[in-house]
């Protein structure tokens, strides 16, 4: 990803330059900035920013809390001052390119020797106060390049932490979703926001697991501590349902802790698991389908091993096929990041998830649309009308086939239809 700047010209006549090769579009003429795509037949050509120094001046704690002046003369090193990290803060003279000596970098700030260091550092002592968000985007950037947060930088998360508070919840969510995609251990990023506070005003109710501490066999980590290792033993390409539902599976462990005959359970969690998982996404503005998927992930990851094929395909006509794959692994994430008798001991799910592939792989019927009558089918034979009733019948034919998964054909079907109609449990 490029971000052009270009010194020593007004906008007008930057903009009269470019549409003389391309498409340009004017962001916001206070900001300076303007979105540039080349004409040429090519779909990978890219729009980018193409943008005048600017000086920013904040007036709040929002990103849009800014008094914006755009300068065509002010100098390279003056505009990087207001980027949010010194890795960030580094130029590479456009004219340089095609030279055969090595580009002289403009890099007033360090960011070169921090990026050699592994180290994310704040270009300005304020940056925090300026747009808190920023402190999220360190965590975020610490986790995806595995990074370390300079001193003062942390030092400064924790001071302003609370101003998080001023953001709005989709910015928030869109930090946290970069967080969760682009990292492979987005546990590094967590801990941060944990050690540094940050979490509590996000979050919590994830933050409330520190400390609860999980006796027995299994466990070697506290809630939140298995929380984030359950998130990194999903993973990346797996998507962002499945790491939401990791990060949130045990999020009710802490008000469901209790103690019986003289052993700690965590009765229930799953289920007010589902709540507080809602809570959680909802307040964030998380989409309607993304917050279903993620609750039906955390109200079913305590599932039982079916002991019969019959089950088995009930469990999975319950998910569906590609949620059962989820919940399987979720469960894989879960048993990985238990730290004791978990690490390496996946066998008994992995025998599990083979079965059931077994049983897909067979073109087993998990779902009305897989039934080989439909609706249709029986108000054309049995005279019925359409209805909650109608419904009702069909949901007995998918139970049939559940259990006797080769009488999924036209004859049996309709037999069992009549059957159960006689009997007086379908439509009148």
């Amino acid at each position: 990803e490029s971000d052009y700047l270009v010194t020593g010209m007004p906008m007008d006549d930057l903009t009269r330059i470019l549409r003389g090769f391309g498409h340009v579009e004017l962001v916001g003429r206070a900001f300076g900035v303007l979105k540039f795509k080349l004409a040429i037949e090519d779909r990978a050509a890219r729009t980018v920013d193409v943008a005048l120094p600017r000086r920013e001046r904040s007036t709040g704690h929002g990103h849009r809390d800014f008094e914006i002046e755009y300068d065509p003369e002010l100098p390279v090193e003056q505009d990087l001052r207001r980027r949010d990290f010194t890795i960030n803060a580094i130029a590479l003279p456009l004219a340089a390119h095609g030279r055969r000596a090595a580009p002289a970098l403009v890099d007033p700030y360090g960011g070169l020797q921090d990026i050699r260091d592994n180290i994310i550092r704040i270009v300005d002592p304020a940056a925090f106060e300026q747009d808190p968000l920023r402190m999220l985007r360190a965590c975020q950037f610490a986790a995806r390049f595995e990074y370390a947060l300079e001193r003062g930088t942390f030092e400064s998360v924790t001071k302003h932490a609370a101003l998080v508070a001023t953001v709005s919840p989709e910015r928030v969510q869109q930090e946290l979703n970069k967080l969760l995609l682009r990292a492979e251990q987005p546990s590094i990023g967590l801990w941060l926001m944990q050690r540094s506070g940050l979490l509590e005003e996000v979050v919590p109710e994830l933050a409330a697991g520190a400390g609860v501490d999980q006796p027995g066999d299994f466990h070697r980590y506290d809630v939140f501590q298995h929380s984030i290792k359950t998130v990194d033993h999903v993973p990346r390409d797996r998507g962002l349902v499945l790491r939401l539902a990791a990060l949130l599976h045990d999020v009710a462990k802490p008000g469901c802790r209790q103690r019986d005959g003289g052993r700690v359970h965590f009765y229930g969690h799953d289920r007010q698991g589902e709540l507080a998982a809602r809570a959680v996404l909802e307040r964030l503005r998380y989409p309607r389908d993304t917050v279903q998927a993620v609750c039906s992930l955390v109200r079913q990851h305590m599932f039982a091993y079916p002991e019969t094929e019959r089950g088995l395909r009930r469990l999975i006509a319950k998910t569906g096929v590609a949620g059962f794959y989820d919940l399987v692994d979720l469960r894989r994430a879960d048993i990985l990041a238990q730290g004791r008798a978990g690490e390496g001991t996946t066998a008994v799910l992995d025998r599990f998830e083979q079965l059931a592939t077994a049983e897909i792989r067979q073109k087993r019927p998990f779902s009305l649309a897989d039934l080989a009558v439909d609706g249709d089918d029986l108000q054309r034979e049995f005279g019925l009308r359409p209805g909650p009733a109608l419904g009702r019948l069909l949901g007995h034919l998918l139970e049939h086939v559940l259990e006797h998964p080769a009488r999924n054909h036209r004859d049996a079907l309709l037999e069992e239809a009549a059957r159960r109609l006689a009997r007086g449990g379908g439509p009148p």
